[in-house]
This record gives C-alpha cells, structure tokens and sequence, in this order.
C-alpha cells in the first residue's frame, strides 16, 4: 500500500438502475486477484494503469441510481473521467428484445443488467491469453502470481495486497522461466509478449467499430474469436461479443434455452436473432442463475479456448 492524500473523486447518475458490482464483477479474475477487491463494506477497488498514470479506484453505490468513485494516483482523473463508460451509464439495451421466456424473465428481473467499458484493451487482454486452454483456476494463479512478481504496489490507502498490474513494457520483458514457474506454456507466453509488443497500436482501438476491433485484434498471432471476445466484453463494452470456442458456452446456451447440448455453430446460428446483444444475453443467464448444464464429466475439466 502506498498512501497518498490526493484523491480525485466523481459521482455519476443513471436513469435507468444499475448495480455497480454486477457491472464490474467479469473484470475480476478469479479469488484473489491483486487487481481487485471487494471490501467489507460493500465497496469495490481497483487499479490500472490509465494513459496519464497509474491509479487505485474505489467504487460505491449509495443507491440504484448513484456511483461515486474515488481515486488516487497519477491516472486518477483520466479514470474518474471515464467512470460513466466504465459502470454502464451509457449502455444501451433499449432495442433488446429476446423472445424466449427464458431470457425475457431474466430481463425482467434484472433490469439493472449492464455492460461497462474500460477502454483499457491490453489490461484486457492478458488474463484473457492466460485463460487460452487451461482452466480458470489455474489462469487465475498465473495471473496472480505474475502480478504480484512484476507489478507495482497500488497508489493510494488501499487494502493489503492490492498491486497494479504490469504495463505492456514490463511484460515484453518478462523472462520465459517466469512464465514457466507461473504454469504459462510458451505458446501464450509468446502470444503475452507480442501483444505487449504492439500494445499501443491495440490500444487505438477502442475507437473503432467492434468488428473492426475485433480484427485489428486478431491480427496478433495467438489471438483468436475467443481472445478476441472476451476482451470486447470488457474493455470495448461490446454487447454482442460472443466467446465461440468457449469449452462449456455452447452447451452452457443448449441445456439452458432448448434443453440440450449444441456446438459452437448451432450456438451461432441460435443466437443470430438477437444480435448486436449476444452477450448481453449470455451474462444474463449467469446473472439470473438461468444458465444450465449437467454435470455429466469433472467439474475441473480443462478448457480449450479457440485461438490461431
């Protein structure tokens, strides 16, 4: 922890409800990442190196409507510029409209669903090559583990063992035996370091449309629909990013919405109705507690991510 007495603050209001941590929650990545923490108190920190700094943020929520953030640390106003984007204000669902009575109690029920942005794609980007093939648990210790080798303590009076994750200079330089003593194999360690390499031409692209942004970020060798996706979700707020190659989703939507498993291209073809808020749908199900698959094999199968 590094204190510091200068704190930027903002508070932003909706007209439609929202919920603050439901918002936030895919950024986590996995218990125990250093990058975020959700406090006794209900409310939520977080760090990140921003174009203007680091900075540590901490998010609370007085009421449906209300978000105020507070911020420490060189990118702290760049961050609380962004907070609208970043909790969801300006996501818009308006034109959402899913037919199946699934996904329409879902709606209706959680109608304070939304889709932040982070604008922050290499932050992004590397939990999600860490999550390529493997299951989640062991991505999510990697990424502890590499954080807490490689990143620096977080600006402000933040809790114990909260770190800023490492900038894209750092990770080009991260020996390979690091990678190898955090269960990274060398295909996406490779994949970490050339993203790294070209991590200020990836960053333009939160400007571009999403299909656009999705090929620019493809174009990286080692980055596939899947990589791609799930970055979208996150630092694009892209509602119709759809993580095809996923190990469980498409039989996750099967059992859930037709009551039997399908594959990726059924999915696909599936989902096509609803479009551009695929992903909107998929979160949800997993809100609603509406996503369904039985448990036929181990419940810590391994993952295998689709990429180049």
């Amino acid at each position: 922890m590094t204190a510091s007495l200068e704190v930027a603050e903002a508070t932003v209001t909706a007209q439609r409800p929202l919920d603050v941590a439901m918002t936030l929650q895919p950024l986590q990545r996995g218990k125990g990442d250093p990058c975020h923490r959700k406090a006794p108190d209900g409310s939520i920190w977080r760090t990140s190196v921003q174009n203007s700094g680091p900075v540590t943020y901490r998010i609370t929520q007085p009421d449906r409507h209300t978000v105020h953030c507070q911020a420490w640390g060189e990118g702290s106003e760049e961050l609380v510029a962004g907070l609208g984007r970043l909790v969801g204000v300006d996501d818009v669902c308006e034109d959402f409209a899913p037919e199946h009575p699934v996904l329409v109690e879902a709606h209706r029920r959680f109608p304070h669903l939304r889709l932040g942005r982070t604008d922050r794609v290499f932050e992004a980007l590397v939990p999600a090559i860490l999550e390529q093939r493997v299951h989640g648990v062991a991505a999510a210790a990697s990424w502890r583990r590499l954080v807490r080798k490689f990143g620096k303590p977080a600006p402000g009076p933040t809790p114990d063992g909260m770190w800023l994750p490492p900038t894209a200079d750092i990770w080009r330089r991260v020996p390979s035996w690091e990678f190898h003593r955090a269960n990274v194999d060398p295909n996406r360690a490779r994949t970490i370091v050339q993203c790294a390499r070209v991590a200020d031409r990836l960053e333009k692209i939160i400007d571009l449309p999403h299909e656009e942004a999705a090929r620019r970020l493809m174009s990286v060798p080692g980055v596939g629909v899947w990589t791609a996706a799930e970055v979208a979700q996150r630092a694009l707020g892209d509602s119709d990013a759809l993580s095809v190659g996923d190990y469980h989703l498409a039989a996750v939507v099967g059992w859930s919405l037709l009551g039997r498993p399908i594959d990726d291209a059924e999915m696909v073809a599936y989902l096509e109705p609803i479009r551009p808020h695929r992903y909107r749908a998929i979160r949800l199900l997993e809100v609603s507690g509406g996503a369904v698959k039985p448990k036929f094999g181990p419940r810590t199968a391994v993952v295998d991510h689709s990429w180049h």
